[in-house]
């Protein structure tokens, strides 16, 4: 079982609060406040502070099975809390999870909240401006799930009444909007309250990553996967902040090395096998950073 750590948290230039004992998920959820001088550009604890600190912030998700979620004893389970376990007993380190939602990801990076992103990060252009990316552990496209009376097999069957649900700040969002600008979408901030409302009737369809998609339509009968792949064949990767070299070629030299003993297949097989099976292994997981031409 993971612990649930919750620890004492340096930010970059003073300590601004303590969070001690061992609660629930719930209580991690607003991650560890960071307090710089106003005329410091760094935000970021570099992998000798950490090391120092002895924990480290992770931000997760904590509502997205099977790859970072809350499980029904309060412990952070998943593909990304896999590989965190790993990295922080490799670092030496305590892990203090930090529950974030996608559009949060950046910003819990610019600010200092956490150290990494662990959250299903997709490496985008636009995000790579902002953060920096580790060498990728994952392979992803888009894809869409519809309800199985109205099967969505092309984007063109989606009329201007209808309603294509998003999560605020994917990659699903920024592909639609650049490209689909007529198709309404509903957004919203988590995927809970997502999946909630398109079980209840909102949107004609649901755009999201396609190992998101198809975790759902597998999990929930009445669901299709009509879209299995939209727009290009993207990565995920662990995120730094921006300019935290330290982090970032420690966090590449690790991944290389865990893709000497096949940690990522380890990883498929202990935590997604039972949603996606043997068939779709070697699509998804990238072993070692190394991305399949």
């Amino acid at each position: 079982m993971k612990k649930k750590i919750i620890a004492t948290v340096l930010g970059a230039f003073m300590i601004v609060g303590a969070m001690t004992g061992c609660g629930s998920a719930s209580t991690q959820t607003a991650g560890a406040e960071v307090v710089t001088a106003k005329a410091a550009d760094k935000v970021y604890r570099t992998l000798d502070e950490i090391k120092e600190s002895g924990t480290i912030n992770i931000g997760v998700f904590s509502d997205k099975n099977p790859f970072g979620y809350v499980d029904e004893n309060g412990e952070y389970q998943g593909y990304d809390v896999y590989l965190a376990e790993r990295l922080g007993k490799d670092l030496g380190v305590k892990i203090n999870y930090v529950s974030t939602e996608a559009a949060s990801r950046v910003e819990y990076l610019e600010t200092g909240k956490v150290d990494i992103v662990l959250a299903n990060f997709t490496v985008t252009e636009e995000r790579a401006q902002k953060v920096d990316f580790a060498l990728p552990y994952m392979n992803v496209a888009l894809g869409v799930v519809s309800h199985d009376d109205n099967v969505i097999e092309s984007l063109d069957q989606i009329s201007a009444d209808d309603q294509v649900i998003v999560i605020s700040g994917t990659t699903a969002e920024t592909y639609l909007e650049k490209n689909y600008p007529d198709i309404k979408l509903q957004k919203f901030d988590t995927y809970a309250t997502a999946k909630t409302s398109f079980e209840n009737g909102t949107g004609i369809a649901w755009a999201n990553d396609n190992t998101e998609v198809i975790a759902y339509a597998i999990e929930n009968p009445g669901y299709t996967v009509g879209i299995p792949s939209l727009g290009s064949q993207d990565t995920i990767a662990p995120a730094v902040s921006k300019g935290n070299s330290s982090l970032l070629d420690w966090l590449n030299d690790e991944i290389v090395k865990l893709g000497d003993e096949n940690f990522f297949h380890a990883d498929y097989e202990a935590t997604l096998i039972d949603t996606y099976g043997k068939d779709y292994e070697e699509t998804l997981v990238v072993e070692g950073g190394k991305v399949s031409e």
